[in-house]
């Protein structure tokens, strides 16, 4: 009965879809976790502090030499943080409009998941498809679904029944509808010169022809700064804004409700490393080993090269933050509206004049 059962295609898209989906959440949420850790450890750094070193269960440090060390690396500093955010008091104020508060912390984190199932992080593993959806319109999907994300900060915003949290609110909303059609824009000459809108197929376009950041190097500055934008993240990150709006959107929020307003930004900021090393790095592929995977090793290296990439631009994320001061309303604004949307409509016209000429 196994046998049959492991021998439907059905069965066996559902099982390995099943799988991809378990082994993309865990790495995804290892990823948080220590992205925060690299944050606090790059901030101390810039500041000339030493950062976590601290934290550790008893019994760890009983292991010759690496306890020591893991506890000076702070290695241990995560799951003092998840456990701390488990444990704290979950109080839910009582002017909040309920239903809503509690609603808007999963709504605000559910999309940052999402976008991950389009993503094509190796090439193949065993026969399979390292993407647990290979959409045809992949590019399109992920548009989508990020444009839910702001759903879930205006709600938390509003249900918070607070000045600060609604101010926030309207600041999220207002930026990421401004910075979406840049970003969106900016893709567009990435199509043009790919001729596809499959992510996997832009991957071995790229393998093939050379990374597009070399073909498109204003589309990834626009995209960048945009992504930036719609992450939340300083420079950009109004929203929060702590010397003016407290908190912003999560003032009144606590416990684990806060922790997924956090676990969201961090994972948004995951999947935008992501989707740009596809759309501009390459993916998976290397100059000298740009092709489909036909082993085992080299499907796992090919995971590998992507997250290393991935690594390298999140690094870049947690710099930036440390390194600028936080724009002010008006400047982000005219940013977006004034300076980035005509540059991504000029590079889109550049861009199909150059392949007219070049098809001629």
């Amino acid at each position: 009965m196994l046998e049959d059962f492991l021998s439907n295609p059905t069965a066996q898209f559902v099982l390995f879809s099943t799988v991809k989906i378990i082994v993309v959440f865990a790495v995804v949420m290892t990823f948080v976790a220590y992205a925060v850790l690299v944050e606090r450890k790059v901030s101390a750094a810039i500041q000339d502090r030493v950062g976590p070193n601290r934290t550790a269960p008893p019994l760890a440090l009983k292991i010759p030499f690496f306890g020591k060390l893991l506890q000076s690396w702070g290695m241990f500093q995560p799951m003092a943080d998840g456990l701390k955010f488990m444990l704290k008091e979950d109080f839910t104020p009582s002017y909040v409009r309920t239903i809503y508060f509690w609603l808007a912390p999963a709504i605000s984190v559910i999309p940052a998941f999402l976008t991950l199932a389009v993503i094509p992080f190796g090439s193949q593993l065993g026969g399979q498809k390292m993407v647990i959806a290979d959409l045809d319109v992949g590019i399109l999907y992920t548009f989508g679904i990020v444009s839910l994300g702001v759903y879930g900060i205006v709600l938390a915003g509003w249900a918070s029944n607070s000045k600060y949290p609604f101010l926030g609110g309207i600041r999220a909303s207002a930026q990421m509808i401004s910075y979406e059609i840049a970003m969106g824009m900016s893709v567009v000459a990435v199509f043009l010169v790919v001729g596809d809108l499959n992510l996997s197929r832009v991957i071995e376009w790229q393998a093939k022809n050379g990374w597009l950041i070399i073909y498109q190097p204003l589309a990834f500055v626009i995209f960048l700064v945009a992504v930036f934008a719609e992450t939340n993240r300083l420079p950009f990150d109004l929203p929060e804004s702590e010397t003016e709006l407290v908190g912003g959107f999560h003032t009144e929020y606590s416990s684990m409700k806060f922790a997924l307003f956090f676990l969201g930004e961090y994972a948004a900021m995951i999947g935008a490393s992501a989707m740009m090393v596809v759309l501009f790095f390459g993916g998976w592929s290397l100059p000298f080993f740009g092709t489909p995977a036909s082993t085992l090793l080299g499907g796992l290296l090919h995971i590998g090269v992507f997250l290393g990439k991935m690594i390298v631009l999140m690094v870049v994320f947690i710099w930036v933050r440390w390194m600028l001061p936080r724009f002010r309303y008006d400047q982000l604004m005219d940013l977006g509206w004034r300076r980035f949307i005509p540059l991504a409509l000029g590079n889109i016209v550049v861009t199909a004049l150059v392949l007219a000429l070049v098809e001629r």
